[in-house]
């Protein structure tokens, strides 16, 4: 199939990308690169072998999301573009609805009028909300979520199953997945976050490797098993295994629409999370224990039964792998994909 990345040069989209190649796909990126590098399409072209067709622009671009499907011939979109930082989108509410969800619109649009109905959407275990059973179940209601972010990924979702709903030609999977960790075991490609880490697992790499001082561990009296909140992390590359799986699932379904989790049903604390990069850097990573962040929940995972079951797909990562790969990653590239050498070099 010929497959169209939206965010394909983001953090989970390079690495799918990689594997969609990898699994005999033709790939198209669609990218704004307000959270990537053009560098990371030059890795990617390395990695793969393959030229790779890269549309710069936003989504919320019409015109141009019609101009790109009237030049592309897309069998299928795996869409992870959007604004996803949960503190950011707090603070500027108004540019996370309009961008999250005008893009979807505009891209469903283009799909409808191209004859492409097969769609895998990047959801997030956001839409459970605060008040769900753990492990996270596909089927809890109702879907809810604490921040402007995750509120965009539930409304997406509910638009998706309207959309299905009315025309049954679609096939639509969503995935909603845990704490994406880790990068490519050749250290090619990884994550870079913009300016100060919102996630652990990056923010703990950039001590280790001397471009931040501490790390601040955010409560340590939940009712966990050492106190720190626990986490449901997921090697990236689990991840993008995913995203086939669902992708290959829908091109043989009946179903217009259907719902999966991609987790590895447990849970990691910080301090399990933090013991296992020092084992991986050799490092020790310094930190202080401060007040509970507001909104943090002690711990959740995902029930991954569903996707083990009828994706055929599992993760196959520990955390010392998710450590390692992301050490790797980090030691190789300590200012990212800004000062790095190119693969070649």
């Amino acid at each position: 199939m010929r497959v169209l990345v939206s965010g394909g040069a983001g953090y989970i989209g390079s690495h799918t990308v990689v594997r969609l190649v990898a699994a005999g796909h033709d790939v198209v990126v669609v990218d704004n690169f307000g959270n990537a590098k053009p560098a990371v399409i030059d890795r990617l072209e390395a990695l793969t072998e393959t030229n790779i067709p890269v549309h710069a622009f936003d989504l919320t671009d019409k015109d141009k999301t019609e101009h790109l499907f009237a030049s592309e011939q897309i069998d299928a979109v795996i869409h992870f573009a959007g604004l996803k930082a949960v503190g950011e989108s707090v603070q500027i509410p108004l540019d996370y609805y309009q961008n999250n969800l005008e893009s979807t619109f505009s891209l469903l649009r283009a799909m409808r009028r191209h004859g492409c109905s097969s769609l895998v959407f990047s959801s997030s275990a956001t839409v459970y909300g605060d008040n769900a059973p753990v492990p996270y179940q596909e089927d809890y209601e109702p879907l809810s979520a604490a921040s402007p972010y995750g509120r965009t990924k539930v409304m997406i979702e509910h638009v998706l199953r309207d959309v299905a709903h009315i025309d049954p030609v679609w096939r639509i999977a969503v995935l909603r997945y845990f704490n994406p960790v880790g990068a490519h075991p050749s250290g090619t490609i990884g994550e870079d976050p913009q300016g100060i880490p919102n996630n652990l697992m990056p923010f703990i790499a950039q001590v280790a490797v001397g471009k931040r001082d501490r790390l601040q561990v955010f409560g340590a009296d939940y009712p966990t098993t050492d106190g720190t909140c626990e986490r449901d992390y997921i090697h990236v590359e689990d991840l993008a295994a995913g995203h086939v799986a669902a992708l290959n699932r829908i091109a043989m379904s009946n179903s217009p629409i259907r719902t999966w989790n991609l987790g590895t049903g447990t849970g990691t604390s910080v301090l399990e999370v933090i013991h296992a990069f020092e084992r991986a850097s050799g490092r020790t990573i310094p930190y202080d224990v401060v007040a509970r962040r507001a909104g943090d929940l002690p711990a959740y995972w995902a029930d991954p039964a569903r996707a083990n079951e009828e994706l055929g797909w599992r993760a196959t990562h520990t955390i010392d792998d998710m450590c390692a790969d992301t050490w790797r990653w980090q030691s190789e590239n300590p200012h990212g994909y800004e000062d790095a050498a190119p693969p070649d070099e």
